[in-house]
C-alpha cells in the first residue's frame, strides 16, 4: 500500500474582519477597571505600486505623422476595364500573371454596361501581364497587355 508523503496542512484559523467604523467605536469606548480589552487596530491596506516607477518603465508613445497614416490605410489596387461588346449570354475573362492572375484559369470580369467590362485586382509589387478571353475559351488577338500595379486602364481588345 502506498503511503502519502505529503504533509497535511491545517486550515487557517477563522478571523473576524473589522471595519474602520467598528474599530473607531471600539477604541472610543472606555474600559472598566479590572477588565482588559483587546486593542482593535484598523486593517492596513496594501501599498499601491509606485506609479512614478511604472511611468518610467513604460515606453514613450511617438506620434505618427498623418501622412504615414493615410498612406498605410489606402489599399493599392489595379482596375482593368475592357470596352467591347461580346454579345448577349457571353462573359469576358482575364488570364495572366501578377496580382493573383493565372495563365491556367481565367478570372471573370464584371459587366458594367452593354459594352464595358471591369475587374479590380489586389495589390501587386510588379507589373501585371494579361490577355482577355471570351467565355474563358477564345483568346484576344495580338500581344499580351502590360499595366503597372496600382493603375486604372481601359483597353479595346479585338477577337
Amino acid at each position: 500500500m502506498k503511503k502519502n508523503t505529503k504533509s497535511a496542512k491545517s486550515p487557517a484559523p477563522a478571523t473576524k474582519s473589522v471595519t474602520r467604523a467598528a474599530a473607531s467605536k471600539a477604541a472610543a469606548k472606555p474600559v472598566a477597571a479590572g477588565k482588559t480589552a483587546a486593542a482593535v487596530k484598523p486593517v492596513a491596506r496594501a501599498k499601491p505600486v509606485a506609479r512614478a516607477k511604472a511611468a518610467k518603465l513604460a515606453p514613450a508613445k511617438v506620434p505618427v505623422p498623418s501622412v504615414v497614416k493615410s498612406v498605410a490605410l489606402k489599399p493599392v489596387v489595379t482596375v482593368i476595364t475592357a470596352k467591347i461588346d461580346i454579345g448577349f449570354g457571353n462573359a469576358l475573362y482575364i488570364r495572366g500573371e501578377g496580382a493573383g492572375l493565372s495563365w491556367d484559369h481565367g478570372l471573370v470580369l464584371a459587366c458594367v454596361a452593354d459594352d464595358e467590362w471591369s475587374v479590380t485586382l489586389a495589390e501587386s509589387s510588379r507589373p501585371i501581364i494579361f490577355k482577355f478571353l471570351v467565355n474563358d475559351l477564345s483568346w484576344s488577338a495580338g500581344e499580351d497587355y502590360v499595366v503597372a500595379a496600382g493603375s486604372s486602364t481601359t483597353f479595346k481588345p479585338a477577337f
